[in-house]
């Protein structure tokens, strides 16, 4: 039987993951900017509104500083964290995305924002976002930046040749479970050979997004060992919905053929975050107007958003938080919205008049209008710093299944045991 180890222990024993301890830099100053009242902010592209980056790099209001706006690329959290590693050229704010439980482990790295009055705006926010941006060690480092509730899109005109519903709202209907859900692939496929979505990994990964349970909980006790886990579930829904050959097998990786399908409608459907919109009409143009939102089964999750975090070396700390404040306000995230697409984490955003979609990719519906009441209905869920680890396992065995007919069970046997190998490994399981 295993146990896991405690996270103090792991501590002791120097095990830190991804950083190391911060170096002594042999007496070089952490700051990227000399300027006292100059505050440099990592981010990366169309992660906030350059109207709002630009107004915040005269002046940050009620503060006697300015930003820096720095864009970094594709190696960003690399950079970010050989930064803090090093104990050198550190941001005084900056912005993680969907993945920051990867710097659990260093959580010290950053100021907690609750000493700086953070917790007197929480109720602004969405409750299982705001809970996403605390640590394990109840320290509030995260700060909510943009969310991505789900639901699911689909091809009207091809749902309408197959002779299945075809309004948002009798396709929510007919899709209140997986089962339902995956059902209406069969007869869809039957009817036309459009497939459902693009892969059976999607169908895991949005199936655990809109779960309250995940890989482990917040001691790092395993739960998808146990029966009837979150993960175990949202395995058998992928495997089932192979089995009924609902999915093209297209992986990302090959995006024109992926966004061949959408455009032709032989991929006629996606369960998919809010920021999806975007991606669909800029890859499948010609398909404007033809595709709608529905619920997805069960519930509406999360996939991908941000946050803004302060390093612990930042040399004006009210400054920055006054500027993360300031950026998030409902308002703030409105403009971010109509300038960028950043779907809001404040919930009084959408209440703005300025707030507005203006396009008619999906007919007469109004996906903000689909999308902030998804919003609502996110559970709460935990996402350990170990999730990243592990649930690659599980993925590259769903694929197996997929493309290469592997046997099921002896895909999930092959997980696991990687899995509990590389926690082992780690000193998670003893």
């Amino acid at each position: 039987m295993t146990s896991p180890t405690r996270r103090a222990l792991l501590r002791a024993a120097g095990v830190t993951g991804l950083l190391t301890a911060p170096l002594a830099a042999c007496g070089t100053s952490p700051t990227i900017s000399e300027d006292p009242d100059e505050l440099v902010l990592w981010y990366w592209d169309r992660s906030a509104s350059p109207e709002l980056l630009t107004k915040a790099a005269r002046s940050i209001p009620g503060t006697a500083s300015h930003v820096r706006a720095d864009a970094i690329g594709t190696t960003f959290d690399t950079k970010l964290r050989t930064s803090l590693a090093g104990g050198a050229y550190i941001p005084d704010i900056t912005y993680i995305n969907s993945n920051n439980a990867l710097y659990f482990r260093n959580e010290n790295q950053f100021l907690d924002m609750n000493e700086l009055g953070a917790k007197e705006y929480a109720s602004d926010y969405y409750p299982w976002k705001w809970d996403l941006g605390t640590t394990p060690e109840n320290r509030f480092c995260f700060f909510p930046l943009d969310i991505g509730p789900t639901g699911f899109f689909y091809r009207q005109d091809v749902f309408e040749q197959a002779g299945l519903p075809t309004s948002p709202d009798e396709v929510s209907e007919a899709v209140r479970t997986w089962k339902d859900w995956i059902d209406l692939g069969a007869e869809l496929r039957k009817a036309t050979g459009s497939a459902l979505v693009t892969t059976a990994q999607s169908i895991y990964e949005q199936f655990l997004n809109a779960s309250a349970e995940r890989y482990l909980d917040e001691q790092d006790a395993p739960l998808y060992t146990k029966d009837g886990s979150a993960v175990r579930e949202a395995w058998d829904t992928a495997m089932a919905a192979i089995s009924a050959k609902v999915t093209a097998g297209i992986p990302e990786a090959r995006k024109t053929d992926q966004n061949a399908g959408w455009s032709s409608g032989k991929i006629a459907g996606s369960v998919n975050a809010a920021w999806w919109s975007q991606v669909l009409q800029e890859s499948a143009p010609d398909s404007e107007g033809l595709w709608r939102i529905a619920d997805q089964p069960v519930r509406p999750g999360n996939s991908g958003g941000s946050f803004a975090a302060i390093p612990h070396t930042c040399k004006d700390p009210e400054g920055a938080f006054a500027f993360i404040r300031w950026i998030n306000t409902p308002a703030h995230q409105a403009e971010a919205y109509n300038d960028v697409q950043l779907f809001p984490s404040a919930p009084d955003s959408y209440a703005s008049d300025t707030m507005k979609y203006g396009g008619r990719f999906f007919g007469d519906q109004d996906p903000l209008e689909f999308f902030s009441r998804a919003a609502e209905h996110v559970p709460t869920s935990f996402i350990s710093t170990w999730e990243s680890v592990i649930s690659g396992y599980f993925t590259l065995e769903i694929t197996n299944v997929e493309t290469a007919g592997k046997d099921p069970d002896r895909a999930w046997a092959d997980a696991t045991a990687a899995a509990e190998k590389a926690l082992r490994k780690r000193g998670v399981l003893s």
